[in-house]
């Protein structure tokens, strides 16, 4: 979470970062209840996102990644719902590519939870009418950033690359840098890692 609202800060290209959780863990959205994602998460690690939407379960069978847009770049002109659409859409080609019959939602689902994926919105990727991705994003004058969960375990260094030149015809694969690294370390243990921002809502 820190390293995405740092990289949000500095961002000159649009930036698409990778993941995985070191153990099971819940994410829960900007403006979510704390004490609905404690009783989600049950005896799992509870992390506050800076961006909005439902409960998300780390750790097990998902990818986890980040897009990053800077409000100098063309891209972040782009309304939130395109961008949405059009993340997911690429999400939806690698994955028919690997012989996985995903498809985009038509439209939002009735609410049943607080549960990301028990409530698919229209351009959420779904897979035998069960949502597989879904995403969240936060808009400053700095630029945009979406982070989003793909519930698929198979997924590997190939998808992500894949998904990268799907959005772009330009990729360079790059390593965060150790200063960003140190700054996320600092910026976690003063919010990220705090009751007040964990129990703000």
């Amino acid at each position: 979470m820190a390293i995405d609202e740092l990289l949000l800060q500095s961002a000159q290209v649009p930036i698409l970062r990778f993941y995985r959780w070191t153990e099971p863990s819940v994410s829960f959205g900007y403006f979510g209840r704390f004490e609905e994602a404690q009783a989600f998460a049950q005896e799992r690690a509870l992390v506050r996102r800076w961006t909005g939407g439902g409960i998300v379960p780390h750790g097990g069978d998902d990818l986890t990644y980040s897009l990053v847009i800077g409000s100098a770049d063309e891209t972040f002109a782009y309304s939130s719902r395109m961008i949405y659409r059009r993340v997911h859409s690429a999400i939806e080609r690698v994955l028919q590519l690997m012989g996985v019959g995903a498809m985009l939602a038509e439209k939002d689902a009735p609410r049943s939870s607080e549960a990301c994926f028990a409530n698919p919105v229209a351009a959420d990727v779904i897979e035998n009418g069960r949502k597989i991705a879904g995403a969240a994003q936060r808009r400053t004058r700095g630029g945009l950033l979406h982070q989003g969960s793909i519930q698929r375990s198979e997924l590997g260094k190939t998808f992500a690359g894949e998904m990268a030149r799907t959005l772009s015809g330009r990729v360079v694969e790059e390593e965060i840098g150790s200063r960003v690294l140190a700054a996320a370390d600092v910026l976690a243990s003063q919010k990220y890692a705090t009751d007040e921002w964990l129990h703000r809502h």
